[in-house]
C-alpha cells in the first residue's frame, strides 16, 4: 500500500513555531484556566482548518475537554478513527521561566510537556488537517480527544474517552514514543491508594505511652507494601509520599500516605488490590482508612491491536521508519480502550526522552515524519484489516 503523505508534505517549521506557542501556554493539570486557554487557542486552530469543535466544561474545578472531528457527530454506516490526546501538563507555572525554558539544540527542543505531551497532540492536530482536507477513498470520519487531566488519571475524562470509542473501529494514542521512537503496544495497570492512620496523641515527654503513633503504624504498613513487589510478574507497589504528625514532642495523631501500584494483567490487579484493602491495623486503638483502586486496567496487545501494528509498520516502512514496539510501564488513557477490546496503538507521538524532568525534549527530525505517518494511518482506516 502506497502512502499519500510523506514527511515533505508537512510545514515543519509552521508546526514548530506553532508547538512553541502550545509549549509556552504551561498547562499544569489542576490550574483549569491556563489550560482553557490552551484549549480556547486549540479550537480556534481546529477550526481554521475546517474541523468541527464540540467543548465539553470542566468539573471537580478541572479544564475543559475537547473533541475535535472531521465531520459533524451523528449516525454512520462505519464507524471510524479515535485520536486520544491531553492538553495537561505535570509541569508547575514558573517550569518555563526557571528550569526547563524552550531552547533549541542540535536535533532537541527542550521545554515543559512538550514530549509528553504537546508534540504528540499538536501533530494528531496536523494529520487529522492533512487527510481530511483531501480525504481518499479509505479515509474514515476521524475524532481527536483532547483531555484535560490525563496527567491525574483522566478522571473527568474517562467516561468521555469510553463514550467516543463506542464509534471507533480503532484507537490512535499520540503520547511520545519510547527508547528512539518505538511505538507503545501494551502498557501496565495502574492503581492508587490513599491511606490514612489515625492513631491517639499525647506528650512525648510526660505522657509517651498514652499515645498511639500513627507514623509508627504507617512505618509498618509502608513495609507490608513493599513486601507485595514482585519485580517478576510485573508488579511493583510504590509509596509516593507519607505525611504525618503535629510537632516535634507530639506522638503523632494522623499520618497520609499516598500508594501507587503497576500490574501487567488483571490478575495481578485483583490480587494487589485484595491485598492492600486487606491491610489492617496491628493496634485496636489505631484505626486505618484505606480509598482507592485500579486506576486504569492493564494494556494487553490483542489479535486485532497486533494487526493496527503490522499495517503501521507496513506504511512506516514506506516513509523510511523502522517501526518496532515496546512494553512500558506507564499508564496512559490508551489502557481504556485496550481494556475494552478496542484495537489500540500508543506512543505514535515525537521521539525524545525526558518526560516530566527538567530535561524533558524532542527531536526535531520525528515531528514531519511521524505526523506523516498517523496522517497515512488516517488516510487508510477503511483499509485497515481487524
Amino acid at each position: 500500500m502506497k502512502n499519500r503523505f510523506d514527511a515533505e508534505d508537512v510545514d515543519a517549521a509552521a508546526m514548530l513555531a506553532e508547538l512553541r506557542h502550545w509549549v509556552e501556554l504551561e498547562t499544569p493539570t489542576l490550574d483549569a484556566a491556563r489550560v482553557n486557554r490552551l484549549v480556547d487557542h486549540v479550537a480556534t486552530l481546529a477550526q481554521s482548518f475546517g474541523l468541527v469543535v464540540e467543548r465539553l466544561a470542566g468539573r471537580d474545578r478541572l479544564g475543559d475537554a475537547l473533541i475535535v472531528r472531521s465531520a459533524p457527530p451523528g449516525p454512520r454506516e462505519e464507524k471510524g478513527a479515535l485520536i486520544l490526546a491531553h492538553l495537561d501538563t505535570v509541569h508547575p507555572v514558573g517550569t518555563l521561566a526557571d528550569e526547563l525554558p524552550w531552547r533549541e539544540a542540535g536535533e532537541r527542543i527542550y521545554g515543559p510537556g512538550i514530549y509528553d505531551m504537546k508534540a504528540g497532540a499538536l501533530m494528531a492536530l496536523y494529520a487529522l488537517k492533512m487527510a481530511a482536507q483531501q480525504p481518499g477513498p479509505d479515509f474514515l470520519p476521524t475524532t481527536i480527544v483532547f483531555a484535560p487531566d490525563e496527567e491525574t488519571g483522566s478522571v473527568t475524562s474517562k467516561d468521555m474517552i469510553v463514550r467516543e470509542a463506542e464509534q471507533a473501529k480503532f484507537v490512535l494514542v499520540v503520547e511520545p514514543a519510547r527508547d528512539g521512537g518505538k511505538i507503545v503496544t501494551a502498557r501496565k495497570g495502574v492503581g492508587v491508594f490513599d491511606i490514612h492512620v489515625k492513631g491517639r496523641p499525647s506528650h512525648a515527654g510526660s505522657k509517651p505511652l498514652e499515645g498511639r503513633s500513627a507514623i509508627k503504624e504507617a512505618a509498618r504498613i509502608v513495609l507490608a507494601l513493599d513486601a507485595l513487589n514482585d519485580p517478576a510478574r510485573g508488579v511493583t507497589v510504590t509509596t509516593g509520599t507519607i505525611r504525618g504528625g503535629s510537632a516535634r514532642n507530639v506522638v503523632p495523631e494522623h499520618c497520609a500516605l499516598q500508594v501507587d501500584f503497576r500490574i501487567a494483567d488483571m490478575i495481578g490487579a485483583d490480587e494487589i488490590v485484595k491485598a492492600i484493602r486487606a491491610i489492617g491495623s496491628s493496634d485496636p486503638d489505631i484505626k486505618v482508612e484505606i480509598i482507592g483502586g485500579l486506576n486504569r486496567p492493564p494494556f494487553v496487545q490483542s489479535e486485532r491491536s497486533k494487526k493496527l501494528f503490522d499495517h503501521t509498520a507496513r506504511l512506516g516502512a514506506a516513509l523510511g521508519l523502522t517501526v518496532e514496539g515496546v512494553f512500558t510501564g506507564g499508564g496512559s488513557d490508551g489502557n481504556f480502550t485496550a481494556a475494552a477490546d478496542l484495537p489500540t496503538l500508543d506512543g505514535l507521538g515525537a521521539d525524545g526522552a525526558g518526560a516530566h524532568t527538567h530535561e524533558e525534549y524532542i527531536l526535531k527530525a520525528s515531528v514531519p515524519v511521524r505526523t506523516a505517518l498517523i496522517a497515512n494511518i488516517l488516510d487508510t482506516a477503511r483499509a485497515v484489516a481487524l
